[in-house]
């Protein structure tokens, strides 16, 4: 039996996974990373827009800060966040996108004097300041008050992706690509590591560690058209669950971007919007400002989805041989401005299309985009239910996202979440907790345990076909666990999906152990029918509507009721998961439920959200600076590492 050993195991090659390795290597620990794919070809490279991070470095920005971009970030969740977990993030993401500078992410930046520039569709003339000439600009996004989504034109998540991979390999971190883990090593209390599966020799092996961290993407692939890469299929959600032990939280917490292409359902970046563009109908009529006049096509993504959704409901698609589609316009935005500033939309529309984007309007509709839930870890990345287990970046429910995310949030919460959790893993590793005594007996008998699931499957002359058993699936994700969700369709989606995965022990498959992709797929779909039974089952359990998890016979947002994050786990020899609830405490939140501001007002209040509010207000009216005020309300710096607790500079803030 192969044993590889390292300090740190990294499941997952992408930004997240990337960062936490870098962190744990400057620690003085020896990482390792494990890819499907070359670790430059992560899904991570596929963000465009742009990261938030509040400079206040354009004109638009001015008066941003940590306070506004946590708030911003709380709303945008529903109150599904955990509100420590926001304040962490918002008050680190201006240093790591400094540090991304000075690693050389060529971030777009501020030029002085005036500019043109498109808000609500019309052409505004912007003055930039003198001071702020050279610094890191940034374009506006959905759900955010201030201008902060910092961008590389609409390649960002390439150029970030490309930079900490150049990192990784300056400092170098081994990274093990078309390696698959199979399973966690652990014994019931500790993980030590996984088992992983050479895609080319199929030759398993054992990778210990003492702290393992799955950074493995979403799971977006169990829908049938998603903006997800093909390798996002909850693999590293489906290691955590079956270890009977570690849980997944807000599964359910599923987000819809309004504009991915049909057919494919390739995305084209939230910057179209920021830098001006508008959703049409079949009439050409600009649409977005009748449902919500304040933030139009600018509300936050969940909203804006299900008000197109709503809108072809009405009779307003428009009608094609893939199905209904409304229109993005940035034809106003200018030949110019899209080679500048969206040109990989431009190339997007071009080879997929066969359009223009700056003569043509572009097909779009709602569509799979983003995971909220994943690995249930606390501040630290650490699983509460299995020492030495961590998880960063969208493979995680950290929770800073709740239950709808920001755009921008996600792609900064890779690089925020690598360096904090990377240096959680580094302070685990260093302690006692770090120590392990792990006998080979074990490895082996984890490792033996996958043999022969595999040549189980080789020797099953099962009569289920592995490629039909999927389709279905995704096709039941489709059309019953989407963006309307409701309590027949998700009973018959359980059912259905429960079936398949019984059924889905039937499979046969041609070749060997060796490289075989129906090898692959056979092993993978009862992980991904357990993924999919997961969010099935805590969407059916969740009787209201918060963020992206909309039930239209729930329509409420159900505080009184509902307030906490679902936490599911699967014991062995279970058909279904178990789910039970983690309560979110109103009482020590720095922002109280509230109203987000879109649609009708919709709440059945929790009974602590009146006295705490009361709490908040007695204390903002206090002539007191807004640290003071922040730290009063809720204390976060002393959870983060020492490194990362001082202040941010900004042009009307120096430090002092």
């Amino acid at each position: 039996m192969k044993i590889i050993h390292s300090d740190v195991l990294v499941i997952g090659g992408g930004l997240a996974g990337q960062r936490v390795a870098l962190a744990a290597k400057r620690r003085g620990l020896e990482p390792s990373i494990l890819s499907l794919v070359p670790a430059k070809r992560s899904h991570s490279v596929a963000a465009q827009g742009g990261m938030q991070a509040s400079l206040a470095n354009c004109f638009k920005g001015e008066g941003d800060n940590e306070d506004v971009h946590f708030e911003d970030t709380v709303r945008g969740s529903d109150w599904g966040c955990d509100q420590r977990v926001a304040r962490m993030f918002a008050h680190v993401a201006p240093k790591a996108i400094r540090e991304l500078a000075a690693w050389g992410v060529a971030w777009n930046r501020v030029r002085a004097g005036e500019h043109e520039a498109v808000i609500n569709g019309q052409r505004v003339t912007l003055t930039e300041r003198e001071d702020a000439h050279g610094l890191i600009t940034a374009r506006d996004f959905g759900g955010t008050r201030k201008w902060r989504t910092c961008y590389t034109s609409d390649g960002t998540g390439h150029a970030m992706l490309y930079t900490v991979s150049d990192r990784v390999i300056a400092e170098a971190i081994p990274v093990h690509e078309r390696q698959e883990a199979l399973a966690l090593i652990h014994d019931g209390h500790r993980c030590h590591g996984a088992v992983v599966r050479d895609l080319i020799t199929g030759e398993l092996s054992a990778h210990l560690a003492r702290a393992t961290v799955i950074a493995t993407g979403g799971y977006g692939r169990i829908w049938g058209i998603s903006t997800n890469a093909l390798i996002n299929e909850g693999m590293g959600a489906a290691l955590a669950l079956e270890t009977g032990v570690a849980r997944l939280g807000n599964m359910e917490a599923v987000q819809f971007h309004p504009t991915a292409i049909l057919p494919t359902g390739i995305l084209v970046t939230e910057g179209c919007r920021g830098d001006g563009g508008v959703l049409r109908d079949v009439d050409g009529h600009r649409f977005m400002p009748d449902y919500e006049p304040e933030k139009k096509d600018l509300a936050s993504r969940d909203v804006v989805s299900r008000r197109m959704a709503e809108h072809m409901r009405a009779g307003k698609g428009v009608k094609s041989p893939y199905g209904e589609h409304l229109w993005l316009d940035i034809t106003q935005l200018g030949a110019a401005h899209i080679d500048r500033n969206l040109r990989e939309v431009k190339d997007i529309c071009r080879y997929f299309l066969g359009i223009d984007p700056a003569k043509d309007f572009i097909p779009v509709r709602p569509t799979q985009h983003y995971s909220m839930g994943g690995v249930r870890t606390d501040y630290r990345g650490e699983s509460q239910w299995l020492s030495g287990l961590f998880s960063c970046g969208e493979a995680a429910c950290w929770d800073m996202h709740g239950f709808n995310r920001l755009g921008g949030n996600s792609v900064a919460e890779t690089v925020v979440a690598g360096m904090l959790v990377g240096e959680y893993v580094a302070d685990f590793c260093q302690s006692r907790h770090g120590d392990q005594e792990i006998s080979t007996a074990l490895a082996r008998e984890f490792v033996q345990r996958e043999q022969r699931g595999l040549e189980k499957i080789i020797a099953n002359p099962g009569h289920e076909n592995a490629v039909d058993l999927r389709r279905r699936m995704e096709q039941i994700m489709t059309d019953k666990v989407g963006l309307f969700r409701n309590g027949p369709d998700l009973e018959s989606a359980v059912a259905e999906l429960a079936e398949l995965l019984a059924r889905s022990g039937e499979v046969g498959v041609n070749g060997g152990l060796d490289a075989n992709p129906e090898l692959v797929l056979a092993y993978r779909l009862p992980r991904m029918l357990k993924v999919a039974l997961t969010v099935a089952m805590g969407a059916l359990n969740r009787t209201e509507s918060r963020g992206a998890h909309f039930r239209e016979d729930y329509p409420a947002r159900n505080d009184r009721d509902w307030l906490n994050r679902t936490l599911a786990c699967w014991r062995e020899g279970d058909a279904l998961p178990r789910l039970d609830y983690e309560e979110l405490d109103v009482l020590r939140m720095e922002l109280p439920p509230g109203f987000r501001g879109y649609g009708a007002k919709n709440i059945i209040d929790h009974p602590d959200t009146a006295p705490r509010q009361a709490e908040v207000d007695e204390m903002r009216a206090a002539k007191l600076d807004r640290y003071a005020v922040q730290s009063y309300l809720m204390s976060f710096k002393h959870l983060l590492p020492l490194k990362y607790r001082g202040r941010n500079e900004r042009l009307d803030e120096p430090l002092p």
